[in-house]
């Protein structure tokens, strides 16, 4: 069957018109899964009994399973969802004062496989279709209370966003549509670890998202070993591609840095990555590493954040220090997945 989260509403009319039922049905319908959060045809009592029948037997309303939710004492809700195919992706919900952001997974694992995540240990088993991309923000919805709503989306979990363009762009403007989740661009975040062609194309999809570049180290050869996919994309290049995003939206780009005890986050590290973020509008995101069981890595020591942090800031870097969710729940990508397929 057809999944009816990931349609648009012309797609939607259309199939309505073909079964002689009103216009107006459509917005209806799209209320239903998208504002009241509804998760069964039956429970949308404003349509006739005919109509709730057909839609159950051509489309999936919900085609993710809820397998595994796990909370941390600091708020953080990590959710395992399992799809029609058994293939299992990873949801995570993190609580601050103003803000209820849900992190969601483009890819069922992950292709580029970062030597220090556990998302790509076992490779990339498939993509995910739009729908399945933006079910997963309906998932988070359901844990918040009736007068919350999830008010900033990272796409930034398990795959390669940029890998999987055109699913995710679809998912991102069905995000941000009135007519579904109506969550702002400027709330929307895509992460990739630097496609060039791709942040190019990007330039021009005229979303006023934030874009985040997955760097983690400053010079080719380091990068190489961190991130083995990305071993053939210089830096070069993708600064390129930053500076062309930047010259077309005026977005200004974020890095995200995670620093590994010993690994990237020496002194002259920072020199490095400050030299680079010169080269156009950047900021710099710092994530002190979140440990997975099955890489050889740590995080660095307070000392050592902090003399980054410093070193990056007399370099005119402007500088933020994230903080990790959830450690204690295996919040960092791939971990909880990783965990379950080993049962």
């Amino acid at each position: 069957m057809k999944h009816i989260i990931g349609i648009d509403p012309e797609e939607l009319a259309e199939w309505l018109a073909q079964k002689s039922c009103p216009s107006y049905r459509t917005d209806q319908i799209l209320a239903w899964i998208y504002k009241q959060n509804c998760t069964d045809y039956t429970s949308m009592t404003n349509l006739p009994a005919d109509l709730k029948d057909r839609l159950s037997r051509e489309f999936t309303l919900r085609a993710g399973r809820l397998d595994k939710l796990s909370q941390s004492p600091d708020g953080t809700i990590k959710l395992l969802l399992r799809w029609p195919d058994d293939a299992l992706t990873e949801t995570v919900l993190i609580f601050s004062k103003t803000r209820r952001t849900v992190c969601i997974s483009t890819q069922v694992g992950c292709p580029v496989q970062c030597a220090f995540c556990a998302s790509g240990l076992d490779g990339l088993q498939r993509s995910l279709e739009s729908g399945e991309i933006v079910e997963q923000v309906l998932h988070a919805q359901d844990q918040l209370d009736k007068d919350e709503r999830i008010t900033n989306v990272v796409i930034m979990g398990m795959g390669e966003p940029l890998a999987n363009y055109d699913n995710t762009l679809k998912a991102v403007k069905i995000i941000n549509a009135d007519w579904a989740l109506g969550i702002g661009a400027r709330h929307i975040t895509i992460s990739t670890i630097g496609l060039p062609d791709q942040i190019r194309r990007l330039a021009h999809e005229s979303l006023q998202i934030t874009l985040a570049v997955s760097l983690h180290a400053a010079n080719d050869e380091l990068r190489a070993n961190l991130i083995p996919w990305a071993g053939k994309i210089k830096l070069k290049n993708i600064f390129s591609a930053i500076d062309y995003y930047y010259q077309q939206t005026h977005r200004e780009v974020t890095l995200e840095y995670v620093l590994l005890d010993g690994v990237n986050c020496l002194p002259a590290h920072a020199d490095q990555l400050a030299h680079w973020v010169h080269k156009t509008r950047c900021n710099v995101n710092l994530i002190n590493y979140n440990p997975v069981t099955e890489t050889p890595f740590q995080p660095a020591s307070p000392e050592t954040i902090q003399s980054f942090m410093a070193r990056l800031t007399t370099r005119g870097v402007n500088t933020h220090l994230r903080r990790s969710h959830g450690p204690d729940i295996n919040a960092a990508c791939g971990q909880l997945r990783k965990q379950h397929l080993q049962t």
